[in-house]
């Protein structure tokens, strides 16, 4: 490219633009002016420039492409093998099914779609070797993920499917055995995000979940390990977020002997979502589906405005899919490869979110792990503690969410067309640890204006 446009202009110094900043704020202090202090422990500063760079290389860690998803949830295998083609047709370039038991028949559902040419990502709320063996006849050529995560369920659901020593042993033998599938593990960052985890707490959990499988297998896990991720609306953070947990996944997967790359499915997340003004969830959505893009995401399933109080429905499916479609298509979203790279802000994030995440991730380690710190209740009470903290800034306004704590429409009424309950369960029943509950920033000021309707 031609310099000749800036010949006339010499460079600036990030030294030079200090000064200019400081003189220009007239005596009042830099660091309190225009220090960005977030709850990730990270000051952001007013700029970013190349003297910061020097010498450094962009880090590449973003994906070159990526798939408009839609997940279908199967209570009836024709009714979503319907769905699912009907996505197709209309824009779906990989399906996520969530199957809740072995009955459903896998041939049924997967009956008159190319999996040769649609990626189809399998989570199952249950655990059963012989059920992942019939996926893996059918794969042949076909991209097939099944998402397993004995650790994810202990964690949401306070129980092991049936025991450690018996989850263990059918996960190993679906490794082992399922060797068309392209991954058979798959982490649930997405339940730290929800339950209230700060973003480093999200990374520095990912990591310390995935290295106790690592440490089961070691390199004799050859297929790849797909991440759940939920994705906020801190925007410039959540590019850098997903980035940084490649990052961290290409350090501690070289440590084994493992070059694969992770696979990263991105879904907005529920906890900022709303019943009450609840177009605002669209634009929510849209900036975290494109942070999801730019921040290098292989498959983006968006969040339905209204899923959080409406059961599945045509209309909502619709719009969350053409939001993806827009973005592609017409914003040119899926044009441009590694849109991130190169961006000072980004880059600097994206190192210091993975640098403080292994710090903490090391001292899981130190500590013994994150299964004997998951029983013993310290993730729990990390997570809790960050999303009390996250609780008290929305309850006092500082977090702000239109329609709800910020400009709420008073006329709003949405008693009469709440289809499924949209808060925290309570379900009393035993179990072995104390489960990481998800839980929404809205609930209690909803709940409130609900009886008051």
């Amino acid at each position: 490219m031609s310099n000749e446009l800036f010949d006339d202009f010499s460079s600036v110094t990030s030294k030079a633009w200090k000064q200019k900043i400081q003189a220009d704020l007239k005596g009042a202090d830099y660091n309190d002016t225009l220090i960005w202090k977030t709850n990730e422990g990270i000051n952001v500063k007013p700029f970013y420039h190349r003297d910061d760079f020097e010498g450094k290389e962009p880090l590449h860690v973003a994906s070159n492409h990526w798939n408009i998803g839609q997940c279908i949830f199967v209570s009836n295998e024709k009714a979503a093998n319907d769905k699912a083609a009907n996505a197709i047709e209309r824009g779906a370039e990989s399906i996520k099914f969530i199957i809740p038991n072995k009955d459903i028949s896998i041939e049924e559902l997967f009956l008159n779609l190319d999996l040769t040419s649609t990626p189809i990502h399998l989570e199952l709320q249950f655990l059963d070797f012989d059920f992942t063996q019939q996926v893996n006849a059918m794969a042949g050529n076909a991209e097939i993920h099944i998402h397993t995560d004995i650790l994810g369920h202990l964690a949401k659901s306070g129980n092991w499917f049936v025991n450690l020593e018996e989850d263990h042993d059918h996960l190993k033998k679906m490794v082992k055995h399922n060797t068309a599938l392209k991954s058979c593990i798959g982490i649930n960052v997405d339940l730290y995000q929800n339950a209230g985890a700060s973003i480093v707490q999200q990374l520095a959990y990912a990591m310390a979940h995935v290295n106790e499988y690592l440490n089961h297998f070691g390199d004799a896990l050859t297929q790849s390990i797909t991440f759940n991720v939920s994705v906020g609306t801190n925007y410039f953070f959540e590019i850098a977020k997903i980035r940084a947990l490649r990052l961290l996944w290409n350090t501690l997967a070289s440590e084994y002997g493992i070059s694969k790359p992770c696979i990263v499915v991105a879904t907005p997340t529920k906890r900022n979502k709303t019943i009450y003004d609840y177009n605002t969830n669209m634009l929510r959505t849209t900036t975290e589906c494109m942070s999801a893009i730019l921040g290098g995401a292989n498959t983006i399933c968006n969040l339905p405005y209204d899923a959080i109080y409406h059961k599945d429905n045509e209309f909502g499916e619709r719009i969350s899919r053409n939001q993806l479609l827009i973005l592609k298509k017409e914003s040119y979203f899926g044009a441009v490869t590694n849109a991130s790279n190169g961006s000072y802000y980004i880059e600097s994030l994206t190192e210091q979110l993975a640098e403080k995440a292994l710090i903490i991730f090391k001292a899981i380690e130190n500590g013994g792990g994150f299964l004997k710190q998951l029983k013993e209740g310290i993730i729990q009470k990390k997570i809790k503690e960050t999303a009390n903290r996250e609780q008290e800034q929305f309850d006092n306004g500082e977090l702000v969410l239109l329609g709800t704590n910020k400009h709420p429409n008073a006329n709003d009424k949405m008693k009469d067309d709440m289809e499924i309950y949209p808060f925290l369960k309570t379900d009393v029943r035993k179990t072995l640890i104390e489960p990481i509950l998800e839980k929404r920033l809205a609930e209690t000021m909803e709940q409130t204006r609900l009886k008051t309707e």
